[in-house]
């Protein structure tokens, strides 16, 4: 039975969360324009082949965990080279990194990796061989059969600079294809993944430019 203690001193009631509201500081408002203008110079100036440079132990270690967990045989950082109008390994965590990094250029008018940068739509298929819009130079070069693929593209410094991928690899002249393949699961956690370094990237480079980095 309630007593009039208990009315005078009731149970206390869980309190409403405090909301966080962030601002910007209307000191930096004159600042804004000199910052995009030099974010756009900073973004035209990461190449195929400055761009691993950016990468520290912790993005690449991300990547190439995603890349194990969905159970890719290597996976490939695509940037776009606007001079050769192509897009070019940048970062492999395969064993032939050392001939595709800077090493090959897939036009932009041809291939499923240029089909997602020019998309900017997710791609999965566990019968690449098969597609006939895929492009078999690198396959050729490498002597290997692309039986799988996941493709991303991938945003960094406000704008679509590329294309994340992973594939399940074979020997050209296996008889069988491989027993592994990739699912929805797969592809959501790539997509994360490119996400995940797409913001550490933005990261890093702000901290720069403002001169905030340790």
């Amino acid at each position: 039975m309630r007593t009039g203690r208990d009315l005078e001193y009731p149970l206390p009631t869980r309190m409403s969360e405090t909301r966080l509201t962030l601002l910007p500081d209307p000191h930096f408002a004159a600042l804004r324009p000199h910052l995009a203008g030099h974010l756009r110079e900073v973004a035209e100036s990461i190449s195929p082949a400055n761009f691993a440079s950016l990468l520290d132990e912790t993005m690449k270690r991300e990547l190439q965990y995603a890349f194990q967990q969905v159970g890719a045989s290597e996976g490939t950082v695509w940037i776009v080279e606007a001079e050769s109008e192509a897009l070019v390994p940048a970062f492999n965590t395969g064993p032939d990194a050392h001939k595709m990094v800077n090493q090959f250029r897939q036009p932009l008018d041809s291939g499923l990796i240029s089909m997602v940068f020019a998309s900017e739509q997710t791609f999965l298929e566990n019968e690449v061989w098969q597609n006939a819009k895929q492009d078999k130079a690198l396959d050729s070069k490498l002597n290997k059969r692309t039986h799988a693929m996941i493709a991303v593209p991938f945003y960094y410094l406000g704008g679509c600079r590329g294309v994340i991928s992973c594939v399940i690899l074979q020997e050209a002249a296996a008889a069988e294809p491989p027993a592994t393949r990739f699912d929805e699961n797969g592809k959501a956690r790539i997509r994360h993944a490119a996400t995940l370094l797409g913001h550490l990237i933005d990261h890093k480079v702000l901290q720069a430019v403002l001169g905030t980095h340790s």
